[in-house]
């Protein structure tokens, strides 16, 4: 069977400090990020895992005054309450176990910068007071201390969880929440983006292209169908993982439904990709066509791009029922 390739269309991705996107949605996004980036204020960024939080949060560092200032990032949820704490204010010899030296936290190590918060939902109960006399007070008192200490830091927080749903339930303090969100930005996924799917696919193959062990010049249609019709759950991150492992695991000039995780193609579940097969796929097609199809043979051959009598023929071969 033919391959049927699908046509690329050149959109121009707009980039905003390493955010790619021709979708309208997202041009609005940038032209908030730019105006909000003039500013001191403290942002919450809300999106699902994946979207760009970290990259939405860097571009409000290197747009803003602070820009030449330094720029301090952490994951609120790796990190036990007690270590989060020593990481985020520092901590003074012997404040605890293990503390066999001053050491300094990331409001020190981001003075004059910018700090971003990631995760920040996580943050137990007694960092969310220490965090909220920093917003409040401009200043911080690391573990095992006595005498504040200033700090000039601009406080950028992310979470895919709704933080009002938090504080209702006891787990987020009111008080913090308004300080850290005086300006909301919400990024939306990827499935929302119209035309991002296609052009990220794009220019994710042409990045992995340059890396010289395989090129990739054109994708099967449905392929692009089955990508298309996903709805990625990881959004832009779980995307170019998805090309990254069809790249190492395929070969040739084409993207195949098969070299994508099962997941997206909806084949293989059960099978390595080292032992399916062209005939599997064929196979696989025929199926998947004639269930798109509610069985109409006359349907499902236009589906596929043959003729009625070559989908009989090739149902013989597979041993499809009729």
């Amino acid at each position: 069977m033919s391959l049927k390739l699908w046509k690329r269309t050149d959109s121009e991705l707009k980039n905003l400090q390493g955010i790619m996107t021709v979708a309208p949605e997202m041009t609005e996004f940038f032209k908030i990020v730019c105006r909000v980036a003039r500013t001191d204020a403290s942002v919450l960024i809300r999106g699902e895992t994946g979207t760009g939080k970290e990259l939405a949060a860097r571009a409000l560092h290197r747009l803003s005054p602070r820009r030449d200032g330094p720029w301090q990032a952490i994951n609120c949820a790796t990190l036990t309450s007690e270590m989060l704490a020593s990481e985020l204010f520092g901590h003074i010899k012997g404040a605890f176990t293990g503390a066999i030296a001053e050491r300094k936290g990331l409001f020190a190590l981001a003075n004059k910068g910018s700090l971003f918060l990631d995760e920040v939902a996580e943050i137990s109960l007694e960092n969310q007071a220490r965090l909220l006399r920093v917003l409040q007070e401009r200043m911080y008192v690391p573990v095992g201390a006595t005498q504040a200490i200033s700090a000039d830091v601009r406080v950028i927080s992310a979470t895919n969880k709704g933080l009002r749903e938090e504080v209702e339930r006891g787990k987020f303090r009111e008080d913090l929440m308004y300080r850290i969100r005086v300006v909301k930005l919400f990024l939306p996924r990827l499935v929302d983006r119209a035309g991002d799917i296609e052009a990220l696919t794009w220019h994710f193959i042409d990045e992995f292209n340059q890396q010289g062990f395989r090129e990739i010049t054109g994708v099967e249609r449905e392929t692009m169908e089955a990508m298309l019709e996903y709805e990625w759950p990881g959004n832009i991150r779980e995307l170019r993982n998805a090309l990254e492992g069809a790249f190492a695991i395929g070969e040739g000039p084409v993207l195949k439904l098969i070299e994508l995780p099962p997941e997206i193609s909806g084949i293989g579940v059960y099978k390595s990709f080292s032992s399916y097969t062209e005939k599997d796929l064929e196979r696989e097609r025929i199926l998947k066509a004639l269930e798109n199809n509610n069985g109409k043979k006359a349907l499902a051959a236009e589906e596929l791009g043959i003729s009625r009598a070559t989908l009989w023929r090739k149902m013989r071969e597979h041993r499809i029922s009729k």
